[in-house]
This record gives C-alpha cells, sequence and structure tokens, in this order.
C-alpha cells in the first residue's frame, strides 16, 4: 500500500498533536498551581505589611496546612510552606490586632485584599493577574475565617460596642449563604 507524502505528513501532524495535549494540559495545570500559590503568598504579605504597619506582632507565614515541610527565619518571622497545598495564613498577636482601633483591624484584615488587587491589575489579562483577582474576590466574601467575615465581625463589634454570641452566629450563618449565592450566580453566568 502506498501512502502519498501529504497524508503521511499529516498523520504525523495529529498524532504529535494528539501526544502534545496531555503535556499541554499538564502544563497549564502546574503553572496555575504555581501562580495561585504565588497569589496566596502575596496576599499574606499584604497582611504582613499591614500589621507591621499597625504594630501587630506576626510570628509566622504559612503558604499550606498540616505539617510543615520546609521554613526558614527572617528576624522573628518563621515563613513556611505546609504539605497541604489548601490555603495560607499570617499567624499575627490576636490580642495585640483587638486592641488597635477599628481603621487599624480593618487595614489589617484587608491588607492582602489590597495587595491581591495590586498584583491582579499589573498583571491584567495573564493568568497570574486573573488567579490573583480571583483570591482578592473568594476572600472579601464574608465566608467564615475569611477576610470579608473578619471585617464585618469587627465592624459588628464596634457597632453594637461588645460581642454577641447569636449576632455573630446569624452572621456566620447569613454570610455563608450570601457567598454560596454569589458564587453560584458567578458560575451561571458563565455557563
Amino acid at each position: 500500500m502506498c501512502v502519498e507524502d501529504g497524508e503521511l505528513a499529516r498523520s504525523f501532524e495529529i498524532d504529535s498533536r494528539r501526544r502534545s495535549a496531555p503535556s499541554q494540559m499538564l502544563t497549564l495545570i502546574l503553572t496555575v498551581c504555581l501562580w495561585t500559590a504565588l497569589g496566596m503568598l502575596i496576599h499574606e504579605l499584604g497582611h504582613l505589611f499591614a500589621a507591621r504597619c499597625c504594630k501587630v506582632h506576626a510570628s509566622e507565614l504559612a503558604i499550606g496546612l498540616g505539617p510543615t515541610v520546609f521554613g526558614f527565619s527572617i528576624g522573628s518571622i518563621r515563613f513556611n510552606v505546609r504539605a497541604l497545598p489548601l490555603g495560607s495564613f499570617v499567624r499575627l498577636d490576636g490580642t495585640a490586632l483587638k486592641s488597635r482601633s477599628v481603621k487599624a483591624q480593618l487595614f489589617v484584615h484587608l491588607g492582602g485584599i489590597v495587595f491581591n488587587l495590586i498584583a491582579g491589575f499589573a498583571g491584567f489579562g495573564t493568568i497570574f493577574g486573573g488567579l490573583n483577582l480571583l483570591v482578592a474576590a473568594g476572600n472579601i466574601l464574608p465566608i467564615y475565617k475569611h477576610d470579608g467575615w473578619k471585617c464585618g465581625l469587627v465592624l459588628m463589634r464596634a457597632y453594637l460596642s461588645r460581642q454577641s454570641q447569636p449576632f455573630e452566629w446569624a452572621y456566620t450563618f447569613s454570610g455563608g449563604i450570601v457567598s454560596l449565592l454569589l458564587g453560584w450566580a458567578v458560575v451561571r453566568m458563565f455557563m
């Protein structure tokens, strides 16, 4: 059986595209993971910067959760990479933060979002920029233990001039529901 040169070239071209698709997908997944980790680092550096400006002590900045894989110290702050890449945090002195003014507390809680917005707009149109904007948007929602939730709690406590467990539970529950509805609406816009 004789195959013309053009057909043989097309068959090799199709075959090479099939083999490169999984490697392209793997490259995309690794790129998104890397940029997401960098976006989380930028977010936590924003909190750290704001905390330092407000003279609130921080002892650790970590990417990931669970046991520490490796880390290093700069001054009094320990920088760690942890085993489960599901989040990030800065360990702040909560008592010192609560003793600061409402403006200072909001500044610290919003510091990460501001840094993500700056990085997102600086890298606008790239995977890095888009992921930073997503990290900022996800953190401004009033989801339990996220920055938006913490800001709402600070404002509620300032407005009530005290802590109120029933109000805080209602706020936490309603904030979760609102966040789910907003997430559902955004997903529906793109489907």
